[in-house]
């Protein structure tokens, strides 16, 4: 396992992520004061190139700098307020997910291990009294 390679691609998806959110302010934002440019970056968003935020920032700036300027200066600005938050997050979001599977898991297998009651009569409990056994 190379701790430092999936650091650096943990960091990759981050980037591309914050890029995505970033162009959704940027086109919420656009929607009300330009909305013809709005509808331009929805299109050139919606191709797919989006999935890696990298190629997409250097393909935007080829065709619309202003925008993609606009784009990086927010996506920064998320970075800064979400960052230190982030670790902890991740961590306790994990931890939390894990311990849920772990119990929704043991909760199915021993519920597969019970045996039916329907099959079995004899182990279904009841508040009444059984009747069937008394001596007359």
């Amino acid at each position: 396992m190379d701790l430092k390679q999936i650091a650096k691609e943990t960091a990759k998806v981050l980037a591309s992520y914050l890029t995505y959110q970033a162009v959704r302010t940027v086109m919420a934002q656009l929607s009300e004061t330009n909305p013809p440019l709005a509808i331009w970056l929805n299109g050139f968003s919606s191709t797919g190139k989006i999935q890696d935020g990298e190629e997409y920032l250097r393909e935007l700036l080829q065709v619309e700098q202003d925008l993609a300027f606009r784009i990086m200066t927010v996506r920064e600005h998320l970075v800064e307020e979400v960052a230190n938050s982030l670790p902890d997050l991740v961590r306790t979001g994990i931890r939390e997910a894990n311990m849920e599977y772990r119990r929704q898991h043991l909760e199915r297998m021993t519920h597969a291990s019970l045996p039916d009651s329907a099959s079995h009569p004899e182990l279904e409990i009841s508040s009444e009294p059984n009747l069937d056994n008394r001596s007359s």
